[in-house]
């Protein structure tokens, strides 16, 4: 089992850090290995697919380069999944192209190191050429401007409402419960032991490091690690994870007809909604009702006590309260 041992100055330096290039980095997988999580993800996927492909069939290098750098045996190469650079939030291209230079201004030697241990062996006679970082880095540019960019302030608000639940998680109940459901394979062992994943790797220790979290909307998560400084510490830590519920799934909620008879049926729904924090935006979006609607739902879901917020950002977002959890589960039994 692979797991890091870390100690309370780490934990209390750890922070939930918002990535453009993470997210743009999971949206390539997503189209590499065409395997969509939910019905939102395969919409964006058929919409994407013919580009993608066919900028890949004119770029046989890169074809050929994309599987080997992302990790045929799901391990990825180091230089493709850099420790995001900023922490806090995001706002877009500026930080993106932050992060993107990292990746050009890698060695070529170093690269193919990467590369090597990623692919578990000599490399394909084409890839043994420079060039390598310039190309994923383009790549990894046409991703974010064709079909990420557009979507980031979306996404961003997505991404939001996840950091505010896991940080409440993290106030009401510790590490443990903020951890535990970010990925199947990793939990808190006790002990000072995070487990990261279940692979034979040796322990790591982590002490006096920093370890930041940084969630994406596809499914998909890896670890990231700064590269060593000349005394051979580590400085930096990355967990890469996906959103969870319906963070993830921008499908407009159903909600169950007694709730809806109850509350009527826009309110009901923006209630269901809320089982992960969210702006009012994202309501709107999401439940199909004017902002001037979903703010008077709000409102009076606020006055009754089935709703709380708190400001992330330069956002607020509404979350359910353990009354709201209560009403809304009511329904299923």
């Amino acid at each position: 089992m692979g797991w890091w041992e870390v100690n309370a100055d780490t934990l209390a330096r750890s922070r939930f850090v918002v990535s453009p290039l993470c997210e743009t980095t999971a949206s390539l997988m997503v189209l590499r290995k065409e395997s969509p999580a939910h019905p939102a993800e395969r919409r964006w996927l058929e919409l994407h697919r013919p580009a993608y492909r066919e900028r890949l069939a004119a770029d046989p290098v890169t074809a050929l380069l994309v599987p080997v750098a992302l990790g045929r045996h799901r391990w990825i190469a180091d230089f493709v999944t850099p420790v995001p650079s900023r922490e806090g939030a995001a706002q877009g291209g500026a930080e993106f192209y932050d992060e993107l230079a990292r990746i050009r201004a890698t060695p070529d030697e170093t690269a193919r190191a990467d590369l090597e241990v990623a692919h578990r062996g000599p490399l394909p006679d084409a890839l043994l050429r420079p060039g390598l970082p310039e190309r994923i880095a383009d790549l990894l540019e046409w991703v974010w401007r064709q079909t990420v960019a557009p979507d980031w302030p979306r996404r961003r608000r997505v991404i939001e409402a996840d950091v505010v639940a896991r940080t409440g998680q993290l106030s009401r109940a510790g590490w443990a419960a903020a951890l535990d459901d970010i990925h199947p394979e990793m939990r808190w062992l006790g002990d000072n032991r995070l487990q990261v994943n279940t692979r034979a790797f040796p322990p790591r220790r982590l002490m006096g490091s920093q370890l930041l979290f940084v969630p994406v909307t596809p499914r998909t998560g890896w670890i990231s690690t700064d590269r060593p400084d000349a005394g051979g510490t580590v400085h930096r830590n990355a967990v890469v994870y996906p959103c969870s519920g319906t963070l993830a799934e921008p499908e407009r909620a159903a909600a169950p007809q007694a709730l809806a008879r109850l509350l009527g049926a826009g309110r009901a729904s923006v209630l269901v909604l809320l089982d992960s924090p969210m702006s009012t935006t994202h309501l709107v979006a999401l439940t199909g009702q004017g902002l001037g609607s979903v703010g008077r739902h709000l409102k009076v879901l606020l006055d009754a006590g089935l709703v709380g917020r708190r400001r992330a950002g330069r956002s607020v977002l509404y979350y359910r309260s353990p009354a709201g959890d209560v009403l809304v589960r009511a329904q299923g039994s």
